[in-house]
């Protein structure tokens, strides 16, 4: 309950002190875009229950078939990126009760199919706007490595990792940096073919705790890079030991 009333209070004073910006970017997009305005996707919350999220537009429609996602964002989009201001709207994602304020970040339904019984997990809390993943390097970060973010936080969440994450959330505002992946297009999610067979990495240490659990605390390289798994994510198997889910446009993924 407390939990929830800080995000409501939260979210209804951002939304009014921002409200002039808001109105601001409404003009500017639809100036520089037309409509929509919104940028809408069905994503997976708490429990796995799917809701729409809300994000100003960045990327103009496509001018013919297949056009690179990075050609469709605009000048004013990308400004809106940068500055993380296209994910406003979702203050409004709060207020529903779809969102916190700090969580994983909501990934999408077709994403969460091919999710693993233990990385379930990042689903028993609300996805937030801003999270432990968030503040380690963004979508700098491979899919693994998110994942065992999210579930550190998950385990260990409180009032304490909770001011962490807030006060290196302004940080990151401040110098942005894993917005997207390379190309504008955030790298796709692995696919695995079978859940990961166990190595003696995995078992369990002297507490009980398996070595893969313990491995996640907060730490993290010092130069997160696209496609280089860090020693501690899980490695995921696809099929023939090569193939992954395809790339996610920028927009749609963050």
């Amino acid at each position: 309950m407390t939990r929830r009333l800080f995000d409501i209070t939260t979210a209804a004073l951002a939304l009014l002190l921002l409200a002039p910006v808001m109105l601001a970017i409404v003009l500017l997009v639809r100036a520089t875009m037309g409509g929509p305005v919104l940028f809408r996707q069905t994503r997976s919350g708490h429990l796995g229950r799917e809701f729409r999220i809300l994000k100003f537009r960045t990327m103009r429609h496509p001018r013919y078939p297949d056009e690179p996602d990075q050609d469709r964002i605009t000048r004013m989009g990308h400004i809106l990126r940068t500055t993380s201001m296209d994910e406003l709207p979702q203050l409004i994602n709060v207020l529903r009760g779809d969102m916190g304020v700090i969580g994983p970040r909501p990934t999408l339904p077709e994403q969460v199919a091919h999710y693993t019984p233990r990385q379930r997990g990042r689903l028993d809390v609300r996805p937030g706007l801003t999270g432990w993943a968030q503040v380690q390097g963004r979508n700098a970060l491979s899919w693994p490595a998110r994942i065992e973010y999210d579930l550190y936080y998950v385990r260990h969440r409180g009032l304490g990792l909770d001011l962490r994450i807030l006060f290196r959330t302004v940080g990151v505002l401040l110098r942005p940096v894993g917005i997207t992946g390379a190309g504008g297009v955030n790298p796709g999610f692995p696919i695995p073919a079978r859940a990961p067979a166990a190595t003696p990495n995995d078992k369990a240490a002297p507490g009980g705790t398996p070595i893969s659990d313990r491995v996640a605390a907060p730490r993290k390289p010092s130069s997160p890079t696209v496609g280089k798994q860090p020693p501690w994510t899980i490695a995921y198997p696809t099929p023939n030991g090569t193939s992954a889910a395809g790339p996610v446009p920028a927009e749609e993924a963050s």
